[in-house]
């Protein structure tokens, strides 16, 4: 295949191009954002400053905390500038790693996911050797293969774009650079390539989500033995988890577990797993966590007495 590239810049079409719409989601994606980075980074922050929450549970929740961030922070900046401006641009270089951003963050967050499950099967199942299997060693390893599967995974989606042709035309039909909108603009066969990122994208997701779903099954199998107390505590946790679990995995599966066609659904469908989902984490994990809470509300004492002591 010749690589030819005539293509510089993109144009986004972005969610819509009504001038109201525009201006009213430009206002509510803005506080979205908002909302996304204080209410993550107040989990990171709660749970680095508590010595009560020091424990694997916690510690992966302020990494995808850390991660939802990120993931954020690679599409709705840009989604914002852009229901203000005149031209949706991107240039080819900016897109390819918007690209590589989405994918890497949200092949992460689904790994994350997937490790916190596990944690809560050793918690339940296995509470006599929890804190022998889950030390801090083997927790601090489990996140950094999350990351280098997250790195491996976008590496091959951001390598088969790269080296796709594009003559033009060059209008992306999406509020960001996602693989499948660029295998439309592509001035070649895409039938080999699309087969691959379902392979990549959509097996990685159907695996993760078949992993979570088993486990939660034997989780709750295994909640019968245990006392109305235990139960209502695990089941608390345990129900925080899955909500995310399928805010995120449902448009995620709906998009890339078919094959490489776009439908005009797929940008709302996306707003769930780049946005609400990260912004509904930090609500989802403190409102049902009284020793999140409790947390909080120590370390804001503090803060106010240190701030009425200087």
């Amino acid at each position: 295949m010749e690589n030819r590239n005539n293509v510089t810049v993109f144009i986004l079409l972005g969610l819509s191009q009504n001038e109201i719409v525009q201006r009213v989601s430009f206002v509510l994606f803005l506080l979205i954002y908002m909302v996304i980075v204080l209410g993550n980074l107040l989990i990171v922050v709660t749970v680095k400053s508590s010595q009560h929450l020091q424990t694997p549970m916690y510690f992966f929740l302020s990494v995808l905390s850390f991660v939802d961030i990120c993931y954020s922070s690679a599409t709705v900046p840009k989604l914002i500038v852009d229901l203000l401006a005149e031209g949706k641009t991107i240039s080819y270089q900016g897109c390819i790693t918007q690209l590589f951003s989405v994918h890497i963050f949200g092949c992460t967050e689904i790994l994350i996911l997937t490790v916190m499950a596990y944690d809560r099967y050793v918690a339940i199942c296995k509470p006599l050797r929890y804190t022998t299997i889950m030390n801090q060693r083997w927790c601090s390893q489990m996140v950094v293969a999350s990351w280098l599967g997250g790195f491996a995974h976008s590496m091959v989606q951001t390598l088969l774009t790269t080296q796709l042709p594009f003559c033009g035309p060059n209008e992306i039909d999406h509020y960001f650079c996602d693989i499948y909108p660029l295998l439309k603009l592509a001035c070649t066969d895409t039938h080999v390539v699309g087969a691959l990122v379902v392979a990549n994208t959509g097996m990685i997701a159907l695996g993760c989500f078949l992993v979570l779903l088993i486990s939660y099954v034997i989780i709750l199998v295994a909640l019968r033995t245990h006392s109305s107390q235990d139960r209502r505590k695990a089941l608390s946790t345990c129900t925080s988890h899955i909500t995310v679990v399928v805010l995120l995995f449902g448009p995620c599966l709906f998009i890339y577990i078919r094959p490489s066609t776009t439908l005009a659904v797929d940008k709302v469908f996306a707003l769930f797993y780049t946005i609400i989902t990260p912004m509904l984490n930090p609500i989802i994990y403190t409102l049902r966590n009284a020793e999140m809470k409790s947390a909080m509300t120590k370390l804001w004492s503090r803060k106010e007495s240190a701030w009425q002591a200087r």
